[in-house]
């Protein structure tokens, strides 16, 4: 069964949502190492990495569903943060927006009866779960740390030993 123009439209628009977070994660990487954490900034630049990769993900879908790939305009992302809090802030914000937009998406495709994207949108669905958490997580640290200057420095080592 062909994909609709509605859940084409979708997923156009949810694949520029995608590079946008790769180029948000980017910026907001930009500014933590202006401000000397060269681990958050690690951190974010792989979770820059991992959005461009779900971006992928659905680029690849469209063309496998044998529809045409559109590629819209990335917006340029903010790039101006008061602390390690606020990016980090800023981006569970946009995460939480993203998982809305999957949620949207997902609706859209039981109401157009398109099984296949219901399908490839689940792994979306969990893998906001995972990202909101995991970012949510530091925030939380970051709360506890308050003004500690030397509990933020171990918190930006642990943060540079992610990897891809």
């Amino acid at each position: 069964m062909a994909m609709t123009k509605t859940v084409h439209d979708s997923l156009t628009n949810h694949i520029n949502v995608e590079f946008y977070s790769s180029y948000l994660y980017l910026s907001l990487s930009a500014y933590c190492e202006s401000i000397n954490l060269p681990g958050f900034a690690s951190w974010l630049r792989v979770q820059s990495q991992e959005e461009n990769n779900h971006a992928m993900r659905l680029f690849d879908y469209v063309n496998d569903r044998e529809e045409k790939v559109n590629l819209l305009p990335i917006s340029q992302p903010p790039v101006e943060f008061q602390s390690a809090l606020d990016v980090m802030q800023s981006a569970l914000d946009h995460e939480r927006k993203v998982t809305e937009l999957i949620h949207q998406a997902y609706a859209l495709a039981i109401k157009e009866d398109d099984y296949a994207t219901q399908v490839h949108l689940q792994w979306f669905i969990t893998e906001q779960v995972e990202d909101e958490k995991e970012v949510h997580e530091i925030i939380e640290q970051l709360k506890m740390i308050g003004d500690k200057s030397d509990a933020l420095l171990i918190l930006d080592r642990q943060l540079a030993e992610r990897v891809s």
